[in-house]
């Protein structure tokens, strides 16, 4: 058995475009999977081409995963383009916004859960249909380090994050049984777009360093070899999990 061959699967990721997502396509790619990659922004065929020409299987469609009509659309599109098939679905896409607390916005509330709570909860369900017919699947969720504690200015998020976690534990409990893997990553200080304020917010980036044993600031890459192990048949018994790749900051 070759735990770690995953050459040949099918896989959708959502966040395809950049970031965190971006950096997990790329990886499924260069283990030979067929990747269609999501994302809001309508340049994702032309970063789907890129990957194309260079010898990958990967195609992109453009879709606001907020919007339920969009989303299934989307999903159905995909399945089409990968051949009926669906091995692997990674939720990597996600938003932030930050007030305090007693000023937060219900506009951005409702915005934060519906993408990063509500849109993971239903491709979960549309992928789970797929692969209960197969009676076999890997979904993977990125979860948080606010899956654990609850941030500062962020309650939308951290709301948003500790709901993946616990949607993750509560569908494996159902889809185990058919073979399917429901497992989470959770990031924790990752150099991304979304953490830009923190990163250029002097104090805040020497607060955190200063507690990551690792000392650095994460990159999508380090997420990649996760996402490839929970893609694997090395994690067929892995059901449930909410795993920190943080650079050993809840170690602390």
């Amino acid at each position: 058995m070759d735990y770690f061959n995953i050459a040949g699967k099918k896989a959708i990721v959502t966040g395809g475009s950049r970031g965190l997502g971006r950096g997990i396509a790329e990886g499924l790619m260069y283990s030979g999977v067929e990747v269609v990659l999501f994302a809001t922004t309508s340049k994702i065929e032309e970063i789907a081409k890129e990957y194309t020409d260079r010898g990958f299987i990967c195609k992109g469609i453009a879709v606001d995963i907020g919007d339920q009509n969009q989303r299934e659309i989307a999903f159905n599109g995909a399945i089409d383009l990968l051949g009926g098939r669906l091995d692997i679905l990674v939720n990597a896409a996600g938003v932030q916004r930050r007030h305090k607390s007693e000023e937060f916005p219900l506009e951005d509330w409702n915005l934060v859960i519906n993408v990063n709570l509500t849109a993971v909860f239903s491709l979960c369900q549309l992928a789970a249909k797929e692969m209960i017919k197969q009676k076999s699947g890997k979904i993977i969720n990125v979860a948080s380090m606010l899956s654990f504690f609850g941030g500062y200015t962020v309650p939308a998020y951290a709301a948003s994050k500790g709901g993946v976690a616990q949607l993750t534990k509560a569908f494996s409990n159902e889809w185990a049984s058919y073979g399917i893997n429901v497992n989470a990553i959770a990031p924790g200080y990752m150099d991304t777009d979304m953490n830009a304020a923190l990163i250029n917010d002097e104090r805040r980036n020497f607060e955190i360093l200063a507690r990551i044993p690792a000392k650095r600031w994460g990159k999508p890459d380090d997420i990649a070899g996760v996402v490839l192990f929970l893609a694997s048949p090395a994690a067929d018994y892995l059901n449930g999990a909410i795993i920190p790749v943080d650079g050993g900051y809840l170690g602390r």
